[in-house]
């Protein structure tokens, strides 16, 4: 199964895809946020269905396991996605970014990279967390 992961920022949304029968996953460049959540929906739709993916994975930010006023925002994000016909599921995203910079500065990224690429990285760690966790 192929899925899509969906890292979203009021400034930039992060995008990956991971292939579940062989554990593979690669991250996509970032998407600028239109302000309007249903405009990134359909840009997202776009990308998935170019990528030929069954689900579409929303990191949702969770504070101390709860969620916040973004974790709405993704919510909301999600069901105008499902709205285009895509199946989608939601993660806790928490430390997805820091986990990231953090492993592309281990790697000897230099800081202009790290910051072009954190937001793909980020949404491979969320669906990996997703295959992990399980939907």
């Amino acid at each position: 199964m192929r899925l899509l992961g969906v890292d979203f920022g009021g400034a930039r949304i992060g995008l990956a895809t991971y292939e579940t029968e062989f554990g593979v996953g690669r991250a996509l460049p970032y998407l600028a946020a239109t302000g309007t959540l249903a405009k990134d929906a359909v840009a997202i739709s776009e990308i998935a269905r170019r990528e030929d993916v069954v689900r579409v994975v929303i990191g949702l930010p969770l504070s101390q396991g709860e969620e916040t006023k973004m974790s709405r925002v993704c919510r909301m994000l999600g069901d105008e996605v499902a709205g285009l016909g895509w199946d989608v599921a939601y993660v806790d995203e928490a430390l997805t970014s820091q986990e990231a910079e953090a492993e592309m500065h281990r790697a000897g990224y230099k800081g202009s990279e790290r910051r072009r690429r954190v937001d793909g990285e980020a949404a491979l760690r969320i669906l990996e967390r997703f295959t992990i966790e399980g939907p």
